[in-house]
């Protein structure tokens, strides 16, 4: 929590007073470098977020690292879409809340399944792996509720992420939880695969 220091003038008497100050809930995956990201994204709910390669991907909100690649498995014969992401990181907020970020360049050192995070902690850098070899350096950035490891359909993305990363950029704290499980009672805990 950070503390601003204020001073009170009370007759001729400065007397300090601290003020408390919140920390943000929710920061936005990208920090330190322009980025552009669109309101649609091929035939299911995600968001690419462009961005210089090696720009930092860091944590959305707090919570605990879900499940991490380090090894870009993608081949373009086989395009199996458990290999499409490349190198990633997932992670599941303490708001309930799955944030999934791929085709990363690198994941960061030491980020490993089950290490606590905070909003903004470094997890990995902005790259094109997987199946974004040879496009522009982007994370591929999806919303979801947890599954075990492995569900890959669900981990890419079944909220659309824009409404959120807009309130994020500017700073604010707009929680997508309530819509993540309304979403996920309506279409169930394992949905059919959407898209390719």
């Amino acid at each position: 929590m950070k503390k601003i220091l204020a001073i009170v003038i009370i007759g001729v008497f400065f007397i300090p007073i601290s003020l408390a100050q919140a920390s943000p809930k929710y920061a936005f995956p990208i920090q330190g470098c322009s980025v552009k990201y669109a309101r649609s994204h091929h035939n299911y709910p995600a968001t690419d977020i462009l961005s210089k390669k090696g720009c930092p991907y860091v944590a959305t909100t707090s919570g605990l690292v879900d499940e991490v690649s380090r090894v870009d498995r993608w081949n373009g014969k086989t395009n199996l879409g458990a290999d499409r992401g490349g190198l990633f990181v997932s992670m599941i907020g303490d708001d309930g809340v799955r944030y999934y970020g791929s085709h990363l360049s690198k994941v960061a050192p030491g980020i490993e399944p089950g290490l606590r995070v905070a909003a903004g902690d470094l997890l990995g850098y902005i790259g094109n792996s997987g199946d974004a070899r040879g496009t522009a350096p982007h994370v591929h950035y999806g919303i979801s509720w947890p599954t075990p490891a492995g569900i890959w359909w669900v981990r890419r993305g079944e909220l659309y992420p824009w409404r959120y990363l807009d309130s994020w950029k500017v700073g604010e704290d707009l929680s997508p939880a309530k819509a993540v499980m309304a979403l996920e009672k309506k279409i169930g805990f394992l949905p059919k695969q959407k898209g390719y």
